[in-house]
């Protein structure tokens, strides 16, 4: 992939809270409404504008510009072309960009023992992907070896244990153990973290699975949520 190179004279002009503490200067960098979910959607890979978009749906393209710029202007994202055959312009964080990945998990796994969490709001896949690497639990998967295809709307993803460790990542799995397909990725939270009956998601249509069932009801046990406070 191409990228341009990012030049301090690029940088915005930004508020600051003047203060030399590390985590203050981390909350000048990302601080600013939608700049942390602006990076979320870019853990996974590169996304055109539109896309961004459409996967941030309460963000205006204004105020998107506007988040790209400066987060392009302090080095946490870059621009980039797509290869082949889409060879569009898109946007792909940084090396240091995608250091912020812990943040995101420890505010994910803080923010769902909120009593006020509401689950029903609407959700992105790459949102559940990071998820999943956030609510993992390596003890429930001992021994457990699978490679699963998670399709979400336009969206495909491959999920793979190995040795108590998941990974995840954006594409097309060559050989999968099992498929997940749903118009959206809420349906997929739903298997996982709603309590809901993947036969129960079948019938309904919303849910459609291909392979090793075993194995697939298996994987929506991996990731209990902690519980809540109070």
């Amino acid at each position: 992939m191409k990228s341009t190179k990012i030049t301090k004279s690029a940088q915005p002009a930004r508020r600051s809270y003047d203060d030399a503490c590390g985590a203050a200067h981390a909350l000048d960098l990302l601080g600013d409404r939608w700049a942390l979910l602006v990076v979320r959607e870019l853990m996974l890979g590169p996304k055109r504008f539109g896309d961004l978009k459409v996967d941030l749906p309460g963000i205006s393209a204004n105020v998107l510009t506007q988040r790209l710029d400066e987060l392009e202007g302090t080095g946490i994202v870059q621009r980039t072309v797509l290869p082949p055959p889409a060879s569009v312009a898109a946007y792909e964080l940084t090396p240091w960009g995608y250091e912020s990945e812990p943040i995101f998990m420890a505010l994910g796994r803080w923010g769902a023992r909120s009593p006020l969490h509401d689950p029903s709001l609407p959700v992105s896949a790459v949102s559940i992907m990071l998820s999943f690497r956030t609510m993992f639990q390596h003890e429930r998967a001992k021994g457990l070896t699978l490679t699963a295809a998670i399709v979400a709307g336009s969206e495909q993803f491959v999920v793979t244990i190995r040795h108590g460790k998941l990974t995840v990542s954006r594409g097309e799995a060559k050989a999968a153990d099992f498929t997940f397909s749903a118009p959206e990725a809420r349906i997929v939270a739903a298997a996982v973290y709603g309590g809901q009956s993947l036969a129960a998601l079948e019938k309904a249509g919303v849910l459609a699975i291909a392979g090793d069932r075993a194995l697939a009801k298996r994987f929506v046990t991996l990731f209990p949520l902690p519980e809540k406070v109070g």
